[in-house]
């Protein structure tokens, strides 16, 4: 496993992240959580330290699983969660409509989740995300989503005060312009950006990549495998739980798969002779692209997570990763 800086902080975290969303059961048809807690552990023995959540990922039953499962190996940990997105009141800005499962309309929600970033709210959050995740200390909090209500210099200055207090040792942020990283520099350090970036998402490379770049920021890539697109795994006729959200995404069409099989069938002669699983290759591509320092990847089982784990072993040369971009490329028109 390769590890990385995250920024400008002293903290090296591996290259594959173990993304926590899917254990939160919420959007994903709920989950198993011993198996949860099992692959939690068997990404921790394959070299993964890097663990990211969120409040919002089941409501708070993702940290829940993940504070049981490093109870005892919290050092070998680099815990990242998140702030702003709310549903214990009506503060900031309204959101979405939720019920267990997913996002409802509002006939049928039982929760209406906001996004908040004032100082008070974060600190609570902060506060929350401790005692669910059973440490004193998250070592990289990030801002989960943007929003209009607070101004982006009283968060900063609330995240820089919780740093100086010893509750945080890294600051992040998520889905966000590069405007806005700019405001959060002036008045702190930032050391990440967590965005959505795969093969067949690149669009941060035409301006927050190279923005990470150059003010040595590191990117956190979400949704690196395009929540199994790119495993091979699910093709035009696979059948979504009820509660997964993939149910309706357009991404998820049959039509959109018919695509993105036709690319697999491109790639898997390349991880064939490479010794790689189709989502070993996805992964190993995204981290050795410019910039893309670390990729967050969600796995429900030991076995998907020692997957994972095994691609930050990888090292792709410059002809390997442009055979890759061709079979891509070749089919962009199809994809959705």
């Amino acid at each position: 496993m390769k590890y990385r800086p995250l920024g400008q902080s002293r903290i090296q975290a591996s290259v594959v992240g173990f993304g926590a969303w899917a254990i939160g059961g919420w959007m994903w048809g709920g989950t198993d959580e011993a198996e949860a807690v099992a692959a939690i552990h068997a990404a921790l023995d394959a070299g993964v330290n890097l663990i990211d959540s969120a409040p919002g990922y089941g409501f708070g039953l993702s940290e829940e699983i993940l504070g049981r499962a490093i109870a005892g190996r919290r050092d070998d940990v680099v815990l990242a969660t998140k702030c702003g997105l709310v549903w214990d009141g009506e503060r900031g800005e309204f959101g979405f409509y939720a019920d267990e499962r997913g996002r409802a309309d509002e006939a049928t929600a039982t929760r209406k989740v906001y996004r908040c970033l004032s100082p008070d709210s974060v600190r609570h959050e902060l506060e929350q995300s401790l005692t669910r995740l059973g440490t004193e200390t998250i070592d990289l909090y990030q801002t989960h989503w943007p929003t209009t209500t607070t101004p982006i210099a009283d968060t900063m200055a609330c995240l820089m005060t919780l740093k100086d207090e010893g509750k945080i040792r890294a600051i992040g942020v998520s889905n966000v312009t590069v405007e806005q990283m700019g405001e959060y520099r002036a008045v702190g350090p930032l050391d990440t950006d967590q965005e959505r970036f795969s093969a067949l998402d690149r669009a941060i490379e035409a301006d927050r990549l190279p923005y990470c770049r150059e003010h040595r920021i590191a990117m956190l890539a979400y949704s690196p495998l395009e929540q199994g697109l790119l495993t091979g795994k699910i093709g035009p006729d696979h059948e979504f739980a009820e509660g997964d959200q993939r149910r309706w995404k357009a991404a998820f069409s049959v039509e959109n798969r018919r695509a993105v099989a036709a690319v697999v069938a491109e790639l898997r002669p390349i991880a064939d002779g490479l010794g790689l699983t189709l989502a070993q290759l996805a992964i190993a591509w995204a981290v050795c692209q410019p910039g893309l320092t670390h990729a967050l990847c969600g796995a429900r089982n030991p076995k998907q997570a020692i997957e994972n784990a095994a691609a930050g072993d990888v090292e792709l040369t410059n002809d390997e990763l442009a055979a890759i971009d061709a079979a891509v490329a070749k089919h962009a028109a199809d994809l959705g």
